[in-house]
């Protein structure tokens, strides 16, 4: 046994990888996977381009020549010729709500939806093939696609649905529309306050309620929708891990209610898990995490907890993201600032206690306001618990007043950022911030030339799961109604590596897994992607049309033949 410094000793790894490939084919069995005859980015500094590797059980034991790894091969070993095509480790995507995601592939899709008229349609079809009483549920809608980008109210929706209640999200999942049937149930009517945290939206001339329910207020809602039985929720994992699958992603930093984690359990109990789950849980609750880990462990590499996830404030489609100055199209509110930190400063005792229980913190934050407030919290934080490696995280850091973009770097802080939320966002956030507050949004260019570590993942089922759409997203940003072919703020653009390595080696050391995954490495897990076109190569314009070929998991092929 013997320890390289990769960073000092460069020229030794390939020397080392030859001798340890020699020495594994003749005094151990054969490889039981070998993907031979391609172009294998490593994300592995010292060797950064392979053409083969090999792997037994789930880990890697050789990466260098197809000719040396050849050696490694016998007739029960499956090999894979890439035929030169690049192969990349697996991707992973540093924020989802996973499960929920599949409810959501399980429901009505209103994403897409153009118009009122057709988001009224869709819902009124999808409730003509449920029984009486069921609720409709997800939807995504996107109300900025409409023309006027009017809010939707439930009479769109009312005569559609007599028999169902309704509460479909919008994308951001940070307001639903709710029908008159799910007022009824939840007691919303004229007379309810708006709860702490969120907003009633009511029309200006009565004072009912529209249906519009803004972040806390949704929860409301929420508690009078029937939990989902473990059959349910395990029918929307299945679907999550074929979608997973299909997209290249063999890891997942999750924002996971316990009811999910009990899915991935009986999941990882059955061997049924494709995809490697990060469980974050509500940071609110952090000692009941604390003592899970203290009665159990952390876990394993399919299922670990070590995370926890709270908010700071809501988002910017629903203006309800935190600023310091009111939004431009709507100056009668600057955002709002979310339950986890009301009253203001308990999000920090938070953290703080959390912080003191080894469990790593993750706060979601847009505004330029609640990013700089939780910046401070952090660096409270780490003053008065005493240094060490704890890797605070904040999710989306979306818009940062300029003197708080280098501050991430300074402090150690993650950027958890989804690059397709710039270029879905891109289409109308100007309007919502004017032309120079939006100069400092969605800044990976800036953050990564102050050190920052950028981590990257899709916050699916808000954004598309999709790896390669994100890392078309961070090279071209070219928005999605097609108005910037040369990039929306291209100042801000990032290169392909840039961008593999923020789904790769950088969302591994966002979840303190580096030493496990991200790369092509011996002794670690042989998670990876084959992809159908060289993304370092071609057209950055042409990178969204790359397909996944093969998904590989442990040593497993997962999707592809």
């Amino acid at each position: 046994m013997f320890a390289v410094d990769n960073s000092k000793q460069a020229d030794i790894i390939p020397f080392v990888s030859r001798l340890i490939a020699d020495d594994f084919s003749r005094t151990s069995p054969a490889a039981d996977l070998a993907i031979v005859n391609g172009r294998l980015w490593t994300g592995n500094k010292s060797q950064p381009w392979v053409a083969a590797l090999a792997s037994r059980g789930e880990r890697i034991v050789a990466a260098g020549s197809t000719d040396d790894v050849k050696k490694l091969i016998d007739s029960k070993t499956l090999v894979i010729d890439l035929q030169g095509k690049l192969a990349l480790p697996g991707f992973i995507d540093g924020h989802t709500h996973f499960i929920e995601g599949g409810f959501h592939l399980l429901s009505v899709d209103l994403r897409d939806a153009p118009a009122p008229e057709e988001f009224s349609r869709r819902i009124g079809n999808h409730a003509a093939k449920l029984a009486a009483g069921r609720w409709i549920t997800g939807g995504d809608w996107d109300h900025e696609r409409w023309p006027g980008a009017a809010l939707p109210t439930k009479d769109l929706i009312d005569r559609l649905t007599p028999n169902n209640p309704v509460f479909v999200s919008r994308l951001d999942g940070h307001m639903g529309l709710a029908n008159s049937a799910a007022l009824t149930m939840a007691g919303i009517k004229k007379e309810t306050k708006d709860p702490l945290g969120g907003t009633i939206v009511r029309d200006p001339k009565t004072g009912e309620p529209t249906g519009i329910l803004k972040d806390d207020a949704q929860s409301l809602v929420y508690r009078v929708i029937p939990e989902p039985t473990e059959a349910e929720r395990d029918e929307a994992l299945k679907a999550s891990l074929a979608e997973a699958a299909r997209f290249g992603v063999t890891s997942i930093q999750d924002i996971t209610p316990w009811p999910d984690y009990d899915a991935y359990k009986r999941f990882r109990d059955a061997s049924r898990l494709t995809v490697r789950v990060y469980a974050r849980t509500p940071m609110s609750q952090w000692k009941r995490q604390a003592d899970a880990i203290a009665r159990q462990g952390a876990g394993d590499d399919w299922l670990r907890l070590g995370g926890l996830k709270a908010f700071m404030d809501g988002s910017l489609g629903s203006t309800t993201a935190l600023f310091f100055e009111p939004f431009n199209d709507a100056p009668n509110t600057a955002g709002l600032m979310v339950d986890d930190n009301i009253p203001e400063g308990k999000l920090k005792q938070n953290i703080k206690d959390a912080d003191k229980a080894g469990l790593q913190c993750s706060v979601h934050a847009i505004g330029d306001r609640a990013n700089n407030i939780l910046l401070d919290y952090f660096e409270q934080v780490a003053r008065e618990n005493g240094a060490r490696d704890r890797r605070f995280r904040i999710e989306h850091a979306q818009h940062l007043i300029p003197a708080d973009i280098p501050r991430l770097s300074k402090l150690g802080v993650i950027a958890s950022m989804q690059p397709y939320h710039a270029i879905d966002d891109g289409r109308w956030a100007e309007k919502r911030l004017g032309p120079v507050r939006i100069k400092s949004g969605y800044v990976f260019r800036s953050l990564l030339d102050t050190g920052a570590t950028l981590a990257f993942g899709s916050d699916w089922y808000v954004a598309p799961l999709s790896p390669i759409l994100g890392i078309h997203a961070a090279v071209t940003r070219q928005t999605i109604d097609g108005k910037n072919p040369r990039g929306w703020i291209p100042e801000e653009k990032i290169t392909v590596e840039e961008a593999v390595r923020a789904y790769t080696a950088s969302g591994a050391y966002a979840e303190f897994g580096e030493k496990n995954k991200g790369s092509f490495e011996f002794g670690k897990l042989t998670d990876l992607v084959v992809l159908s076109q060289d993304i370092f190569h071609i057209d950055p314009d042409e990178i969204q049309n790359t397909k996944v070929i093969h998904t590989i998991v442990g040593g497993r092929v997962v999707y592809g033949k």
